[in-house]
């Protein structure tokens, strides 16, 4: 877990920024599930064989005579649960829907992974139009060009269906079996509770094993492989790089069809930014009415970790450009006044903080280390004649004296 320092903060107000407008311009709106969910909904929709429980990455509290409740491990389970409850379905289909908060998962830790962390997700459900996939694709590919990456493309793939996934899987078991004594053992147990997550495999020599190994793309059934031949034509006609990598796989049971990852240069090893894909039988597997869909989740310190790597800098956070100072007493009491007023106006205004007495040189250097555009000075005599004195700190204009009653137009001119 990390803490999220202001240095830090102006990366993830870019990139909220930029998600949230790109989430409007595709006609998106914004739902937040809770945080907590029943275990039993990600039992049900995750599934048991995926990583979330065989690695026991979940954080899971039993309570004595309550049903076991889970801090959520991703969105996609809670976005489908809550559109089954809430009644969504009976709204112009499809539902378009995005939101941007924290998940929890006990994690081996590394570069850019955190126990808690959180991502911007976006699903679009109740619709099988391939073209529903481009669409996801597409506000993940504008989320990275808008930020500034480089090199970016898809890496694709479908996973069949339960109508043809089936038979793929074991002509990969048939392949493997001949292939068992190069095998890890954490491959072996792989082939055990999900075969397909072998072509993930990390291991040693696995990229060599598995180069022979049968594509699912060969083995697709009709419905499968026309949705895959219309997503990539789709993609052909936008102009949108794509690569067929045939050992993509996504880690949780519930994905079929589409699964993709963005890709990006100059971002070190990791070249995955985000990933995603369709789930057709999600909302079956959770006792709801059938209801496909489609979405992907980026985890936003994933991607400020990938902008630093590649040396992207945020826009230079807004500071208040008007810096008040005083020398105590009533000029400090004028100089709180006076604060309020600018900022009730919209003018970012600090003012000096000083409990006893503190030097006007002081006050100065501070005002230059905020890097304010303006110092006003308030002494006694401004005090007795209703004005005060503006200090330029950007320039070399001279300073100037302007009546109290004026302060706001002036300001409000000038830093126009």
């Amino acid at each position: 877990m990390q803490d999220v320092l202001p240095a830090d903060r102006h990366y993830w107000d870019m990139i909220v920024e930029q998600a949230t407008a790109l989430a409007q311009r595709y006609g998106l709106e914004r739902l937040d599930p809770p945080i907590i969910e029943y275990t039993d909904l990600f039992e049900r929709g995750v599934g048991t064989a995926s990583d979330f429980f065989v690695k026991k990455e979940m954080y899971t509290i039993e309570e004595e005579d309550e049903a076991s409740i889970t801090l959520r491990p991703e969105f996609t389970a809670g976005f489908v649960r809550a559109y089954i409850e809430n009644g969504l379905f009976n709204q112009t289909q499809p539902v378009r829907l995005y939101t941007i908060g924290p998940v929890f998962r006990r994690e081996r830790p590394q570069a850019g992974r955190f126990r808690q962390h959180s991502q911007f997700n976006v699903e679009i459900l109740g619709e099988t139009d391939p073209i529903a996939d481009v669409e996801v694709m597409l506000i993940a590919m504008d989320l990275y060009r808008s930020l500034g990456f480089k090199g970016l493309e898809f890496q694709l793939n479908s996973t069949g269906c339960p109508e043809c996934k089936p038979a793929y899987v074991e002509k990969l078991k048939e392949y493997l079996a001949h292939h068992e004594e190069q095998l890890a053992d954490v491959d072996k147990e792989r082939i055990k509770r999900n075969a397909l997550r072998v072509l993930d495999s990390k291991e040693p020599g696995m990229d060599q094993l598995l180069a022979g190994a049968p594509h699912i793309a060969d083995h697709l059934c009709a419905d499968c492989d026309d949705h895959f031949a219309e997503l990539r034509r789709t993609l052909d006609d936008l102009d949108q790089p794509y690569t067929i990598n045939f050992r993509l796989v996504r880690g949780i049971d519930y994905y079929t069809k589409t699964v993709f990852e963005v890709w990006a240069e100059g971002i070190g090893a990791q070249a995955a930014v985000c990933g995603g894909g369709r789930y057709d039988g999600l909302a079956e597997a959770i006792g709801g009415p059938a209801t496909p869909g489609v979405g992907f989740g980026s985890g936003i310190e994933r991607i400020v970790l990938a902008l630093k790597e590649a040396g992207v800098a945020p826009p230079a956070a807004p500071v208040p450009p008007v810096f008040i100072t005083h020398f105590g007493g009533e000029t400090k009491a004028a100089a709180v006044r006076l604060a309020t007023q600018l900022r009730r106006a919209g003018i970012g205004t600090l003012v000096a903080f000083a409990r006893g007495k503190r030097s006007m040189k002081s006050q100065m250097r501070e005002a230059n280390r905020r890097h304010a555009e303006y110092a006003i000075i308030i002494g006694e005599s401004e005090l007795v004649e209703g004005a005060v004195m503006i200090r330029p700190l950007r320039s070399d204009d001279p300073q100037t004296q302007v009546p109290l009653s004026q302060i706001v137009d002036w300001l409000q001119q000038e830093l126009q």
